[in-house]
């Protein structure tokens, strides 16, 4: 167990919770039929930080990472993150459920889950050293009438869960970075708002693929995304034909899910 100081910057998050408490954060990760409780933003109110898989950040208020916090740290795991404490095990190959605790139906947008291996024990991993890639993101299903449905919308549809299936040709210490990305405003510059999460994963199994090594399109957190992306400044508020996936692409042979929903 780890004590710890409250700095300004989480003193200045609790002091507006109300503002924006409808945004959510992952409650709850299940893993081969067994599901891990997640404290999230609740951390804080803790004595010593408590054994967790996520990383711990100060979004306290449920907020955002603006488009203009792009080129810093914080888009990497959110506000001032710092790594969890502990680490979900996973087979390799097999299908995580994130839960979120809720999220606001107005905010509609891509869900996007990307991999970062770790130098050694997540829990002593420098996030500035978390090179990504991406494994999965669902965005536009139909925009034939504004402002669509969405990836978000799927995660309504199913008691706010999204499944991410774990490349079957890897092993070892990862960090798993799962965001939902708000379009709702994304019409204005620095209207896109980022949620990023981050989950320390041990993958189990005799995979050896290193995709930073072999192909695939990694990169740091700062240099995920750009504010004036396609993907990122958009009004959603016409009919859309397609969507510019944000970030690189995924890695490999995954291919963008199939979405379906749930009447």
């Amino acid at each position: 167990m780890h004590s710890f100081t409250i700095p300004v910057i989480a003193l200045a998050a609790i002091a507006v919770i109300p503002s924006v408490s409808a945004h959510g954060y992952v409650s709850g990760v299940t893993s081969g039929g067994k599901k891990t409780t997640m404290t999230g933003p609740n951390w804080i109110y803790q004595s010593t930080k408590p054994q967790d898989a996520g990383w711990f950040a100060y979004n306290q208020d449920n907020g955002f990472v603006a488009p203009s916090e792009y080129g810093d740290q914080n888009i990497t795991c959110h506000k001032g993150a710092t790594p969890g404490t502990t680490s979900i095990t996973v087979a390799a190959g097999s299908t995580l459920d994130l839960t979120w605790n809720t999220w606001p139906d107005s905010h509609h947008g891509p869900i996007i889950d990307y991999l970062a291996r770790c130098s050694g024990d997540c829990s002593k991993q420098d996030k500035s050293q978390l090179n990504f890639f991406k494994i999965d993101a669902g965005g536009l299903v139909d925009g034939s009438s504004a402002p669509g449905k969405w990836a978000t919308d799927t995660i309504l549809a199913n008691d706010f869960t999204w499944k991410v299936k774990i490349p079957s040709n890897l092993s070892g210490n990862f960090v798993l970075r799962h965001e939902i990305i708000a379009l709702h405003s994304a019409g204005n510059a620095d209207g896109a708002q980022s949620y990023p999460q981050c989950i320390n994963l041990k993958v189990t199994g005799s995979g050896t693929a290193r995709p930073c090594d072999s192909g695939a399109e990694c990169r740091k957190g700062p240099a995920l995304y750009k504010a004036d992306a396609p993907g990122i400044l958009i009004n959603i508020y016409t009919t859309l034909t397609s969507y510019s996936m944000p970030g690189p692409k995924i890695w490999g042979s995954l291919k963008k899910r199939a979405i379906s929903f749930v009447a």
